[in-house]
């Protein structure tokens, strides 16, 4: 039986923002279209994945990322000696989540295993799609995350985005994460910048003057808002509050040494 003949867009460099030393694009797509190219790659999760990750580093913790919807990350957080987060509407309160707010308390040393569909999922699989070194950045450690990067050679920012309909649906462009992305972009600076990334250093230029606001008011701030949450939207939106850089190793994520 005949196999139906790859798409140009499968096969072609169009979108791979080639020439460029900063680019920037959207999901796994993005991810698997760019990282083979880049010599860093850095995802950003504004709300929330990429904020827990700098504020349990912050404490002293060591973050693994795993897919959302798995059933095997309680025997994946056994394995590697480590716990794993729990869905906020299965969490006790004992139990860690995907919530800043709450691993603000999280104690030094503790292993996490934190799955999300969007951030987690990203760095996860991101070794896999041909990254050969990966950070994970938001608000709070732009500059920091910035200026460890700046002189990697070229530079891939993925952006995580949201889904429609649930995890699993297709992808949701999702302002705070356009934002963190550009934060980055301004922090390692434009020269060499694709016209993806310019456009979305512009937006954070254009955010930073009200981002607690622009946070708080977009879609996905929202959200959280209105689930209880609010108080993770105001600590993704403290800019420049970390001097964390957490660093894709093998399973894990931690700073560098």
């Amino acid at each position: 039986m005949a196999t139906e003949p790859a798409s140009s867009h499968d096969t072609a460099d169009w979108m791979e923002q080639v020439g460029f030393r900063v680019r920037f694009s959207w999901g796994p797509n993005g991810l698997r279209r760019l990282a083979p190219n880049a010599d860093v790659v850095v995802i950003i999760d504004v709300l929330s994945f990429s904020t827990c990750v700098d504020v349990a580093l912050g404490r002293g913790a060591v973050v693994l990322p795993y897919r959302w919807n798995d059933d095997n990350r309680d025997a994946y957080a056994a394995e590697h000696d480590a716990v794993a987060a729990k869905h906020p509407r299965d969490a006790g309160p004992d139990d860690w989540t995907l919530s800043p707010s709450r691993l603000m308390e999280i104690p030094a040393g503790t292993r996490l295993v934190l799955p999300s569909p969007n951030g987690s999922a990203l760095a996860f699989g991101a070794e896999e799609a041909g990254a050969p070194a990966v950070h994970v950045a938001c608000l709070r450690n732009r500059a920091a995350v910035g200026a460890h990067v700046a002189h990697a050679g070229t530079i891939a920012v993925i952006a995580a985005g949201e889904r429609w309909r649930g995890a699993t649906g297709p992808l949701r462009p999702a302002l705070e994460d356009m934002i963190g992305a550009g934060a980055i972009i301004d922090a390692v600076g434009v020269e060499g910048a694709s016209p993806e990334a310019h456009a979305a250093a512009a937006v954070f230029r254009d955010a930073k003057p009200h981002l607690a606001a622009r946070l708080h008011e977009c879609g996905s701030g929202r959200e959280l808002i209105d689930k209880g949450f609010g108080p993770n939207v105001g600590i993704a939106a403290d800019l420049d509050a970390s001097e964390v850089v957490p660093t894709l190793s093998l399973i894990h994520i931690s700073e560098p040494t």
